[in-house]
């Protein structure tokens, strides 16, 4: 987050969509909507220029669509958020999105509270993925193929080396859906405790945010089906 206020562009192809979602956020006084763009290409350009800390982006959009602009986003600004907002709830744009480096996914049917919470919830770092979508990730995770080829389930306690015992319950229980409030409640930790383990677990499994985090421990088979009860 780059100052006091959440600043946040809005990109879609319909300019009734980006007026109404550009009322919703405006009434709240943490968030400034400090632009809107019409397709990718523009989207690129006013991140550059406007610097937001989030990007609500649809999919389906003419001269650039959103996922190849969240790609290239990412890229350029990797601490801006991208969440992707759209009418269509298909698989291959969920992980589409999230492989383009999208820190989130919405549909435009969610309720006006969730559009602000899912602002705010991005910019601090959380996933970003309904329940129902989560699941979709965790399947898509634990039906493929496994990382070495056989088809064999990793060992929970060899998975993610890299991360000493705390950094692997932290993430277990982010995997889970816990915020830092709840992650330090029932870790019986400080919550400033907490953000310094989920910096960690980012920078050693070298992901961008929560959501990548979560899909890197159910790859490894750190977490497992079953295990999980997102919020």
């Amino acid at each position: 987050m780059t100052g006091t206020r959440l600043r946040v562009l809005l990109v879609d192809d319909q300019p009734l969509l980006l007026q109404g979602f550009s009322m919703i956020l405006s009434t709240e006084p943490d968030v400034e909507v400090v632009g809107r763009a019409g397709n990718g290409l523009e989207a690129i350009a006013s991140v550059a220029a406007q610097r937001p800390d989030v990007v609500l982006m649809d999919v389906q959009m003419p001269v650039l669509d959103g996922i190849e602009a969240t790609r290239r986003i990412v890229a350029e600004h990797p601490q801006v958020k991208v969440v992707i907002l759209t009418t269509f709830d298909r698989d291959d744009y969920l992980f589409d999105a999230l492989e383009a480096g999208a820190s989130g996914f919405l549909l435009k049917n969610a309720e006006a509270d969730d559009l602000v919470d899912a602002v705010r919830a991005a910019a601090d770092g959380h996933a970003l993925l309904a329940p129902e979508v989560t699941m979709r990730v965790i399947d898509r995770m634990t039906t493929g193929p496994r990382a070495d080829g056989t088809g064999a389930a990793p060992d929970p306690a060899t998975a993610l080396p890299q991360l000493t015992d705390r950094e692997r319950e932290v993430l277990r229980m982010m995997a889970r859906g816990l915020s830092n409030a709840e992650i330090a409640a029932e870790a019986f930790v400080s919550e400033a405790t907490v953000k310094t383990h989920v910096s960690n677990v980012l920078a050693k499994l070298l992901v961008r945010d929560r959501v990548q985090a979560v899909v890197a421990a159910y790859e490894a088979g750190l977490v497992r089906p079953g295990e999980s009860s997102p919020s």
